[in-house]
């Protein structure tokens, strides 16, 4: 119980959306948010209900089933990488030091919540909420950790990722 409060979690969007029935309009609150422990767990989930924080309750149970492990080397991305989820694609670039997450507001939440600190960003296609953050999970579960490569290539660390990213 102790791990779900050191749990970062992070609103990506909340929508209104309507259901025209034969009565009128109903009306129900969607909830996209982000959820890490700020240290390489996150995941994303979606809820919906008729009421915000129900909404929202529902959207964070998912994410906390969803999470996944993700490399974190010197607070950035091991090597680019690119995640793409219908019309939405999310180029992901390490950064160096003091950079910071240049990001747009979804993108943001998903990354400050796994714990990164400099990553370089850019949204190829469309940028709607819930694609943007699918396929930036996407992107990180591509993400491969070079300890894990080198040691199954049989190579040395220097020989499979750049020098500044192990210089600590």
């Amino acid at each position: 119980m102790e791990e779900e409060k050191t749990l970062i979690e992070n609103i990506i969007s909340l929508s209104r959306v309507v259901k025209v029935v034969t009565g009128g309009r109903r009306f129900r609150i969607s909830a996209w948010v982000a959820v890490g422990d700020g240290e390489g767990l996150v995941g994303i989930g979606h809820g919906k209900a008729a009421e915000t924080p129900d909404a929202i309750a529902k959207a964070l149970k998912r994410a906390r089933k969803n999470m996944v492990k993700v490399p974190i080397i010197n607070g950035t991305i091991p090597h680019p990488v690119v995640g793409k989820v219908g019309a939405a694609k999310i180029l992901l670039k390490p950064a160096g030091p003091g950079t910071g997450l240049i990001a747009c507001q979804t993108v943001r939440a998903i990354l400050e919540a796994a714990g990164y600190k400099n990553v370089l960003t850019k949204s190829l296609g469309s940028n709607t909420p819930c694609n943007l953050a699918q396929a930036t999970m996407e992107a990180l579960k591509q993400l491969k950790d070079p300890r894990e490569v080198a040691r199954r290539r049989g190579l040395p660390l220097s020989r499979v990722t750049r020098k500044f990213m192990y210089s600590s």
